[in-house]
């Protein structure tokens, strides 16, 4: 067994894509429905985390599920849909918001977030220092700037501030913000 603890900026949508990507490596993929039922909702869930999602997957995802409790052979493939449908039955909001507008409220799906650096930035340089792939420059004391094309949005510098400074974007702040 074991515990997930999850708070109100958990996006069910990627908590319901890693479970389906964890369960398609373990399945032994012996039956046709589970390793093709986690196959394509693999690739479902993994599009609409990307903010490529479509209102009809949402059935497609509640279809596929009930066919994998119905016609797979062993424990695994009958309750592997579980966290997907689940998510779908409490959560369905957040899917519909992932699909109509690309947005994650839980900022989570780094496809649809960007870091940004503010004026409130004192330049102590820890972000840029922890930085794993060199994306944040700047002088020490000086305002620092944060490269988009080098952020792999791994988290690291908004752990890192200790002012505030480094916020997560997501939708309409991207774009008001970033010109993106």
């Amino acid at each position: 067994g074991g515990m997930i603890v999850m708070d109100d900026h958990t996006c069910m949508v990627e908590v319901a894509r890693y479970f389906v990507d964890f369960l398609k490596e373990e399945s032994c993929g012996k039956c046709t429905p589970c390793r093709e039922g986690l196959r394509r909702m693999s690739e479902i869930l993994n599009r609409m985390v990307r903010g490529e999602g479509r209102h009809e997957d949402l059935e497609l995802l509640e279809d596929l599920g009930s066919l994998m409790e119905n016609a797979s052979v062993c424990g695994l493939g009958e309750s592997a849909a579980n966290p997907v449908l689940s998510t779908i039955k409490y959560f369905k909001s957040e899917y519909e918001h992932h699909i109509e507008s690309g947005l994650c409220d839980g900022r989570q799906c780094i496809d649809l977030i960007r870091y940004h650096i503010s004026d409130a930035c004192t330049g102590c340089t820890i972000c840029a220092k922890k930085c794993p792939t060199g994306a944040i420059t700047g002088e020490n004391k000086q305002l620092h700037k944060l490269d988009q094309a080098k952020c792999v949005r791994c988290g690291v510098c908004y752990d890192a501030c200790n002012f505030n400074a480094v916020s997560i974007l997501s939708g309409a702040e991207i774009r008001e913000k970033l010109g993106e």
